[in-house]
């Protein structure tokens, strides 16, 4: 059975920076986690970055908090654990948080700590697409399904 590598914070971890979660009760990430498909992932805390943490977003190559301190190591390192995991779970496809300067997958924060989003990936999603994992949001799960669908039909 092909795996699903997803933002742990979309299965309820807090382990986002505020130390909350965003919970996505989608039915399928729901029908996927009693399958056992899923594995967790929170790459900031992989990357060794506390929860809670200062908040951060992605400003070009880099990752910076607002007092412009820089954080690159850090979401790299964290990147790379989840590319790991992947790797090692026989992973088909990743669901990632939206906006997240490790998991956007369509959007990110601009860098300004304004609240404005421009187009872009996190570092992890990065890293895992240019890797030849297919990336998606929890915007984007029926899209997933599709996929996986595709794939245990013999389509892919």
């Amino acid at each position: 059975m092909k795996k699903i590598l997803v933002s742990a914070c979309l299965l309820g971890e807090r382990c986002r920076y505020d130390g909350r979660s965003k919970p996505c009760s989608h039915p399928l990430l729901l029908k996927w986690r009693a399958e056992g498909r899923l594995i967790p992932i929170c790459p900031e805390v992989d990357g060794g970055l506390s929860v809670p943490r200062v908040p951060c977003e992605r400003r070009n190559s880099g990752v910076f908090a607002e007092s412009g301190k820089c954080f690159t190591e850090e979401y790299t390192r964290g990147a790379e654990a989840a590319l790991k995991k992947a790797r090692g779970n026989d992973v088909l496809l990743c669901i990632l948080k939206e906006r997240s300067p490790s998991c956007g997958v369509n959007e990110i924060y601009d860098g300004s700590f304004s609240g404005i989003t421009i187009s872009g990936e996190g570092v992890t999603a990065e890293l895992l697409r240019e890797n030849g994992f297919a990336v998606f949001s929890e915007n984007n799960i029926e899209a997933a399904n599709e996929m996986l669908q595709n794939y245990e039909n013999g389509r892919l």
